[in-house]
């Protein structure tokens, strides 16, 4: 029986990947993006008639309606990968107040239009949700202040749908991916520091921007284990991809568990009068 996938970001990156494995796999896609001219590529490219395309912008006032008729439509749904997202650079003293307002749009107020469109469809098929996160959404880097809070919100909202999810048979899986060569690199946003975050922010962003292209993990991993989590029985509920995301996720837990340890039986001390 032929499998139905809702994927958005569909247009590049993981999302495009994604969408050609499970199309390669018999399954039809509802592939949502921005950019109409790339998604009639892919269209082009897969078997006639197994290809919606919806040129959406998620954070539209009328997204979510958009995207439960195209399921409605599709007459079901089995797998939803959210990966619409972007990502935001920069001290977070000097995010303003639009830009900030925007990466949440985006990554999480979006992502959780695109979960209540799709819900009632994947409850009813006990579907597979693959929720993408980051690395970053489990640890912040000098700079990654506001996207890294995106990202763990998406986290935690995931997790607690997991919970309420269990005794529905639907499953989801947060994927974690490391620093991967696709379009993010090259698209996010970057806010110059001030003087006063050069050694900080300035240091990291420089260094970033001096990581040889061998720093870069092949995005197909990441793309392929989103096609295995999605067609396991007992899928984990949280997958880093990449050595650098198992290594930065592990000593930042690590670091938590031993502040943890240290500081369990602090009492503070009597205020003074």
């Amino acid at each position: 029986m032929t499998s139905t996938w809702l994927i958005t970001g569909a247009t590049s990156g993981f999302g495009r990947m994604v969408a050609e494995r499970a199309l390669a796999g018999g399954a039809f896609v509802i592939a949502v993006g921005r950019r109409s001219d790339r998604l009639d590529d892919l269209a082009d490219r897969a078997p006639r008639g197994r290809v919606t395309t919806l040129a959406l912008d998620i954070t539209a006032p009328g997204a979510e309606q958009a995207l439960a008729d195209a399921v409605r439509t599709a007459g079901g749904l089995d797998v939803l990968v959210n990966n619409a997202g972007y990502g935001l650079f920069g001290p977070v003293e000097q995010i303003d107040a639009d830009n900030a307002r925007a990466i949440f749009d985006t990554n999480v107020l979006a992502n959780l239009a695109v979960l209540r469109a799709a819900l009632p469809a994947l409850r009813a098929s006990r579907g597979r949700i693959v929720q993408i996160s980051s690395l970053n959404g489990q640890l912040a880097w000098a700079s990654s202040g506001l996207y890294s809070a995106s990202k763990a919100a998406v986290e935690l909202a995931s997790e607690a749908l997991a919970h309420e999810l269990a005794p529905t048979g639907a499953k989801v899986t947060i994927v974690e991916p490391g620093i991967f060569a696709t379009e993010f690199a090259t698209s996010l946003l970057v806010v110059p520091p001030h003087e006063v975050y050069a050694p900080t922010v300035g240091t990291f962003l420089d260094d970033f921007s001096a990581l040889p292209p061998s720093a870069f993990g092949d995005a197909g991993k990441v793309a392929d284990a989103i096609m295995a989590v999605a067609s396991m029985d007992e899928p984990p509920l949280r997958l880093a991809v990449g050595a650098d995301a198992v290594e930065q996720i592990r000593a930042s837990l690590r670091s938590r568990l031993a502040e943890l340890d240290r500081w369990e039986s602090f009492v503070p001390a009597a205020a003074g009068v």
